[in-house]
């Protein structure tokens, strides 16, 4: 099988705000979720917060310096609504916005183009404070009047937009039935029904959010969703077993609830068959709203599941993982290459959206980074993983799928949400006590397939 990718396949890095800006207290910006959730006792390892990161706010140009030595001529980054509107809403904060147009500049002085997440997780803590988050319909409108202040600030340097990214994160992972649940905001709610509101919340957010982008942007540009929606991988390539895959697929995660209406314009049936009375209240005119025309798909993709043909009522069984299966530094890191290919095929069938143009915007892995007594980080377990995932990405483009790009997660160490900076999925490490930046081998390994277009 052929290693190279076609001359228009844009290779990319991404970065999200919170995890390596710092500077929360900087130039107006006010708290976000996360800042308030990282300083309470026992929430994050080792008490770890994003206060300072990787001090990306005050190092962005070497930062930069970074992005052009690799190559990279795309990059992936977002935007902290409580720099733009402290308060969630009302005042704009000219410094914050005056932050990202240096950055966007410092990008397209380098040849980089910008693709910009419009929300990745941290949301305004005042909008918490008012009406619990995502738990009110209100905050779909409120992210809606946000989005129109950045996209007319920088749109005239932007033509790539991202609404919000893994809806499944901050709505399922956020609200917890009767227990604390594992991510900021940390709520607690007393139903199913509850969590999947928050989720049709944010899938609301998305719709409002790409008819702001499109009325406010200054020139044409395009409009994605980003969703980690989860990939049914066949156990065999058989016919009984990629039917049973793709059978999965509506019913497993929250992929029935999420990508379903977002490029469908509605729940799977089958996802609502099994919630009840548990499905959330959708009120007219939502799922029209919801299901905006996009550009593009991202999808973020580090693992999956596997499926087999099973002779029962579903058609199809989903699989454990063994106890000793292959995984990198996370608990939930099963290496699962295929899935990167099963995912993208998913959206042509069962999503029925073969003409949807999907680009990864996120592919990476945690590792145990250690820097050697000659100065240099050889990660060769990460340059394995990527290896073999983008040899699925290969294999998709190979078979006419329209995969467009790969933004591989992530340029740098930084703040991993509740593990803190325990866990590295940088190609650069990060020596958080000097802010020093070292390129590792999988830094140099990933310049070369970008320079070749090729997996090297």
């Amino acid at each position: 099988m052929s290693q190279s990718f076609p001359p228009t396949f844009q290779w990319g890095v991404a970065t999200a705000a919170y995890q390596i800006e710092g500077a929360t207290e900087t130039d107006g910006r006010k708290p976000s979720v996360w800042d308030t959730f990282s300083a309470q006792p026992g929430r994050v390892m080792q008490g770890d917060t994003g206060a300072i990161a990787c001090d990306h706010y005050h190092r962005y140009p070497e930062d930069l310096q970074l992005l052009a030595d690799l190559g990279v001529q795309h990059y992936r980054l977002s935007i902290a609504w409580p720099r733009i509107l402290p308060d969630g809403t009302g005042l704009v904060n000219d410094a914050g916005l005056a932050f990202y147009q240096r950055l966007i500049d410092g990008l397209l002085a380098h040849g980089i183009t910008p693709h910009v997440t419009l929300f990745h997780w941290d949301s305004p803590q005042a909008l918490e404070d008012r009406y619990g988050s995502w738990r009110s319909r209100q905050m779909a409108h409120d992210f809606a009047d946000y989005v129109t202040v950045v996209v007319q600030a920088l749109g005239d340097r932007v033509q790539h937009w991202m609404t919000l990214n893994e809806i499944f994160c901050f709505t399922h992972l956020g609200y917890g039935v009767n227990q604390r649940p594992p991510h900021a905001p940390g709520t607690v709610v007393a139903s199913l029904k509850e969590v999947w509101q928050t989720s049709h919340h944010a899938l609301l957010a998305h719709g409002l959010g790409c008819q702001a982008i499109r009325a406010a942007a200054p020139q044409p540009c395009t409009v994605a969703l980003v969703d980690n929606f989860l990939a049914t991988v066949p156990l065999t390539e058989t016919p009984a077993d990629i039917a049973a895959a793709q059978q999965a697929f509506p019913t497993v995660g929250t992929n029935g609830g999420i990508i379903f209406p977002a490029l469908t314009g509605e729940y799977s049936a089958a996802l609502l068959a099994q919630l009840g009375d548990q499905a959330p209240d959708i009120a007219p005119g939502d799922l029209a709203t919801i299901h905006q025309p996009l550009d593009a798909l991202g999808f973020n993709v580090y693992s999956g599941v596997y499926v087999r043909a099973v002779e029962a009522a579903s058609g199809y069984e989903v699989l454990p993982f063994p106890q000793g299966y292959p995984r990198l530094h996370m608990p939930w890191l099963h290496i699962v290459p295929e899935s990167l290919y099963w995912g993208v095929r998913h959206v042509s069938t069962p999503l029925q959206r073969p003409d949807l143009p999907v680009f990864i915007s996120e592919n990476g892995c945690a590792a145990l980074d250690e820097v050697t007594d000659a100065g240099e980080v050889l990660d060769l377990d990460r340059i394995h993983y990527l290896r073999q995932y983008l040899q699925a990405a290969q294999r998709a483009v190979a078979e006419g799928y329209p995969l467009q790009g790969y933004f591989l997660w992530s340029l740098m160490d930084n703040f991993e949400w509740s593990y803190g900076y325990d866990r590295r999925f940088g190609l650069t490490y990060i020596d958080y006590a000097t802010q020093q930046r070292l390129p590792k081998a999988s830094y140099h390994w990933y310049k070369q397939c970008i320079a070749e277009g090729r997996i090297v």
